[in-house]
């Protein structure tokens, strides 16, 4: 499967992942339970996001890591 930029029509990307806060007591206790893959058009930078599941263990290292 190739990747086409949807802005700058580049082939070149790069991966990463995000955690981010939900809402109510998970954002009290800042417990990152939202987990995304990104990939990013390393020309122009448009970044799509695909949610992942969390991992139940590493929203428990959050939790003490802070």
């Amino acid at each position: 499967m190739t990747l086409i930029s949807p802005q700058c029509h580049s082939t070149t990307f790069k991966d990463g992942e995000i955690r981010t806060t939900g809402s109510g007591i998970s954002r009290l206790f800042n417990i990152q339970n939202q987990k995304y893959q990104t990939v990013s058009c390393t020309k122009c930078g448009f970044t799509e996001l695909y949610r992942l599941d969390g991992s139940g263990f590493g929203n428990v290292i959050d939790l003490f890591a802070g």
